[in-house]
C-alpha cells in the first residue's frame, strides 16, 4: 500500500467498510469454519430452539447449552483465521498489490451482498 492508498483508506469510511467485509470474507468466512458449518441444522417448531435437544449416552443436552465447537475445532479455526489474516495483511501492505486492492475497493464493493459494518 502506498501513501495515497493509505490516505484514502484513512479518510474514506466507505473504503474502510468495504475492506472490513473483504477481510471477513477472506480471513474468516472461507476457512475451516465452512467445514464445521456443513451438515444438518436442526429445525425448531418453537422457533427459538428451546424444543431441540441432543441425545447422548449420558443424557440430553438442550440446544441452548450445547457447545457447537470442540476445543480442538476452535483451535483449528483460530489457527486458520490467524494464518489467513497474516496473508491478507502481507497483501495489503505490499505496495503494488495493496494499493491495487484499496483502489479497487474505492471503486466497487467486492462483497456487495453483505451488510455494511455499523
Amino acid at each position: 500500500m502506498n501513501r495515497t492508498s493509505a490516505r484514502l483508506l484513512a479518510q474514506n469510511p466507505q473504503v474502510l467498510k468495504r475492506l472490513a467485509k473483504y477481510m471477513a470474507l477472506h480471513c474468516f468466512r472461507n476457512t475451516v469454519l465452512e467445514d464445521f458449518h456443513a451438515g444438518i441444522t436442526p429445525s425448531s417448531q418453537a422457533g427459538d430452539y428451546s424444543d431441540v435437544v441432543v441425545k447422548t449416552p449420558f443424557g440430553e443436552i438442550p440446544w441452548s447449552k450445547l457447545s457447537r465447537l470442540s476445543d480442538e475445532e476452535m483451535k483449528t479455526l483460530m489457527i486458520d483465521v490467524v494464518n489467513r489474516t497474516y496473508v491478507l495483511l502481507q497483501t495489503l501492505f505490499s505496495e503494488d498489490v495493496g494499493s491495487y486492492l484499496i483502489q479497487t475497493l474505492n471503486q466497487q464493493d467486492l462483497v456487495p451482498r453483505w451488510q455494511d459494518p455499523q
